[in-house]
């Protein structure tokens, strides 16, 4: 029998919407052929491909042939972090922010000892960063800039245009992380240059990201074999994912204010409740326009974030970057925005999404209240 779970680490990953996962299904079923194939089948699974390449650049507001399929973010990442320093012989240089997510950081250190300079920019309390040092950090061999959209764990929103604006000024190109912002916020890639999404963040499968890649940008792939994607990304499509993720944009486009209504309601009830019900409840960033509705990171001072993640065994929060969950480690994100290790190891993340309900947020408050009040008087 199946477990009955509150599922409230929407940032981690969606569940796939039923919606999506039918127009999935002929395609792990009767419809098996190969996109590239040249017969009947092979055909109307290209065309399929091509309706999914364009509902995502509708989404974004590009134009379907600017639009690559990966596995997923971190692969979209790995292709634009390894490919744009390939280009040429010289030295190159990156900026990027001392916040973006692991598949950024980690690429860029491996990247350091291959002979790139990277530059990691630092960023305030609330998570914004520092457009100051990020001007100063730019050289005359700064190719590219790549800053997030909306940071995985506190969930504040980067003003992009500001930050692509000082990239092409110095003649570099700007990417943007958008894995958190698509499906959560309205989003276009108007004056960014490369843009990376992954379709699980919006109630697509896993599997599948995207990567938008403007027409004058040129990339070195990281794999070889078969020309697919135009040469950027060699391999066998997955054609029930990309139909999946193409039907996850659809939806998003259809239903994102609707859907953005309700959870900043769902957020307010959750919030407050957490607050009036539980002394010494503080959200590391507070609930403004530069925050996306959708995360609530909090701190609840004298609980270890660990201890409380497992104690509510049927409801499901966060206590960091899933993609790091096996690092014992204090968040970087929450440490670079100025907590201490001890506090930092006592935030947790509440993420919501399209399929939570109000009863779940009170019973998660329930929960809640209840465990810390436990946890609280075991320490004493």
């Amino acid at each position: 029998m199946q477990e009955s779970f509150i599922y409230l680490d929407n940032n981690a990953t969606t569940p796939l919407d039923p919606r999506v996962l039918e127009v999935m299904m002929p395609y792990l079923t009767n419809m098996y052929g190969n996109a590239s194939s040249s017969h009947r089948m092979g055909k109307q699974i290209g065309a399929a491909v091509h309706k999914a390449r364009t509902q995502i650049g509708d989404l974004i507001d590009v134009n379907a042939e600017d639009i690559y399929f990966t596995s997923g973010a971190t692969e979209a990442i790995n292709i634009v972090l390894q490919g744009i320093p390939a280009r040429n012989g010289m030295p190159k240089h990156i900026i990027t922010a001392v916040t973006e997510h692991p598949a950024v950081l980690d690429t860029c250190r491996y990247l350091e000892t291959m002979g790139v300079e990277v530059t990691y920019v630092p960023v305030s309390g609330e998570g914004e960063v520092d457009i100051q040092a990020y001007q100063e950090a730019f050289k005359e061999n700064t190719v590219l800039a790549c800053i997030m959209a909306v940071n995985n764990e506190s969930g504040f929103i980067q003003e992009l245009s500001y930050y692509s604006e000082i990239a092409h000024e110095h003649g570099a190109l700007f990417m943007s992380d958008a894995t958190q912002a698509i499906g959560k916020i309205p989003f276009t890639a108007s004056g960014i240059d490369i843009v990376v999404m992954s379709a699980h963040k919006f109630y697509g499968p896993k599997g599948i990201g995207a990567l938008y890649v403007s027409p004058y940008v040129k990339l070195k792939p990281l794999v070889y074999g078969g020309g697919h994607e135009r040469g950027i990304r060699s391999g066998t499509l997955a054609v029930s994912n990309i139909v999946g993720m193409g039907k996850a944009a659809e939806l998003v486009q259809q239903e994102l204010d609707q859907e953005i209504r309700h959870i900043i309601k769902l957020r307010m009830l959750l919030e407050s409740e957490l607050r009036q019900r539980i002394p010494y409840a503080i959200p590391t960033i507070g609930f403004k326009d530069y925050c996306v509705p959708h995360t609530l990171s909090i701190h609840f001072m004298d609980v270890n974030n660990d201890a409380l993640v497992l104690a509510l065994k049927d409801i499901c929060i966060s206590n960091g970057s899933a993609c790091h969950s096996f690092v014992m480690e204090p968040s970087h994100v929450l440490l670079a925005m100025g907590l201490d290790k001890e506090q930092a190891n006592e935030c947790v993340r509440f993420s919501l999404g399209r399929f939570n309900t109000e009863e779940e947020i009170i019973q998660t408050v329930d929960a809640v209240t209840k465990t810390i009040t436990r946890l609280r008087a075991m320490a004493l």
